[in-house]
Parts: structure tokens; sequence; C-alpha cells
């Protein structure tokens, strides 16, 4: 079993900044892509920011200079940094991880979604 446990979410004024996490815990051989998605009401999931085992990182338009996506490999744990925040940012954040199983199955898991608020 795989576990995906987000923190950092809540309300901020436009303007300020946050900064999400997102850790892993369970078994597996290996963690690959790690990304962050989020749903504002009335609105399918979109796609924030993610960051490959490498590194290499890619961000939605709406976000690139404002958000900054990291990952720490040893702590199995991946962040974003988000700053200006604007009232459109409001939505529930969720984490989503790639990961290879000791048995070498590829799965991919959500976490629970922490929600981020931001006033006018």
């Amino acid at each position: 079993q795989v576990q995906l446990v987000e923190s950092g979410g809540g309300l901020v004024q436009a303007g300020g900044s946050l900064r999400l996490s997102c850790a892993a815990s369970g078994s597996f051989r290996s963690v690959g892509a790690m990304g962050w998605y989020r749903q504002a009401p009335g609105k399918q999931r979109e796609f924030v920011a993610s960051i490959t085992s490498g590194g290499t990182t890619t961000y939605a338009d709406s976000v690139k200079g404002r958000f900054t996506i990291s990952r720490d490999n040893a702590k199995n744990t991946e962040y974003l940094q988000m700053n200006s925040l604007k009232p459109e940012d409001t939505a529930v954040y969720y984490c989503n991880y790639d990961f290879t199983t000791y048995s070498d199955y590829a799965l991919s898991s959500w976490g629970q979604g922490t929600q981020v608020t931001v006033s006018s």
C-alpha cells in the first residue's frame, strides 16, 4: 500500500505565498514523476506542475513564474512553493506520484487534497 499525505494548504490574501508538501509512505521500489493538480469548484481537475525523477520541471502557463515544484528523493516528498497567489488559484490541490512496486508494476497514486483559498 502506498499513501500520499499532503499538508500546507490554507487561507492567504492575494499576493501572498504558501508552500504545499506531499509525503509518500508505504512499500515501493522507486518513485518516478511527481506532480500537482488542482480542482476549483465546478471545474475539472487541471494540471499545475510536474517534476521527473531527474529534476525536469513542467508548469501550466497559468502558474509559470509564480509556482516552483521541487522534490526531496531521500524523503519521497515533493513541494509546491506558490508565490504571488491570485484569487483564481483557489482550489483543492492534489499531489500525484508515479511508483514502481517491488513486483515491477507501475502505479499512480493521489493524495487526499488540500484546500488553498486566496482572498482578494
